[in-house]
């Protein structure tokens, strides 16, 4: 299995909920297509480089994951028909040096993940 890395923007005008099912539905569509998901970075919400749909800003994802080729296909397909998502791109990592990178930044956003889940609960302690 060849290791892919996604980023996806989702419209800024939806809500939190609305933004997390999204999310959702794109990891089940790698699931259904037997991807190994290795690693999420919820970059939030940001200014976009340009207008796109009447946008200038929008909910920045990144997925890390292993799969075949024809899943990427599939993916991408949900992804166009999808209305609440207004860009995406796939990179492939196939080269040593970029596998290498590939995990260093799976590392990082399991890293930030983790870290992110630790602060509300050292909050919910503290009250």
């Amino acid at each position: 299995m060849t290791c892919y890395e996604t980023l996806f923007v989702v419209k800024p005008t939806l809500t939190e909920e609305e933004i997390a099912a999204q999310i959702a539905k794109v990891k089940d569509v790698l699931a259904k297509e037997g991807a190994e998901l290795v690693g999420t970075n919820d970059m939030g919400m940001r200014k976009l480089a340009y207008q796109v749909e009447k946008h200038n800003r929008g909910y920045y994802t990144v997925l890390f994951y292993k799969a075949a080729g024809s899943t990427i296909e599939e993916l991408e397909r949900n992804l166009k028909i999808n209305e609440d998502i207004i860009k995406f791109l796939t990179v492939k990592y196939t080269k040593q040096k970029e596998i290498a990178q590939f995990d260093k930044l799976v590392a990082e956003a399991n890293k930030s993940a983790a870290a992110e889940t630790k602060a509300p609960e050292a909050e919910a302690t503290e009250a």
